[in-house]
């Protein structure tokens, strides 16, 4: 996709702080954190949302949460405590059209969803 941010930054078009990548993920610190760590895990491919996703993206997303487990552990939060979000769609909040995952943590978290 031409005018996707993430996909820009996929093929290097805008820098990222690149936490982890591989040839079909892509984790890296979000711009404006929203907690004092804040990373977000994407496909490389470009699938606009989780109701966009297919059957044969099952192994992708499978990788993807193996990517949540490995960075949760690499940085410490594994034992701490940490949250995994998806948005899907505008009333969600979803304001990039590429599926991604937000990791959130670094402090004690209320029942306030953000």
């Amino acid at each position: 996709m031409d005018d996707c941010i993430f996909c820009k930054i996929i093929n290097g078009e805008i820098p990222s702080d690149i936490v982890y990548e591989d040839e079909n993920v892509l984790a890296f610190k979000d711009i404006n954190p929203q907690m004092p760590i804040h990373i977000l895990i994407i496909p490389k491919k470009h699938i606009e949302s989780i109701i966009d996703l297919k059957s044969e993206d099952e192994t992708l997303v499978g990788k993807i949460f193996t990517v949540i487990n490995s960075i949760a552990r690499d940085i410490g939060i594994d034992k701490t405590g940490f949250r995994v979000i998806s948005n899907c769609g505008e009333n969600a909040g979803q304001t990039v059209k590429h599926l991604h995952f937000h990791i959130l943590a670094g402090e004690k978290m209320g029942e306030k969803i953000i």
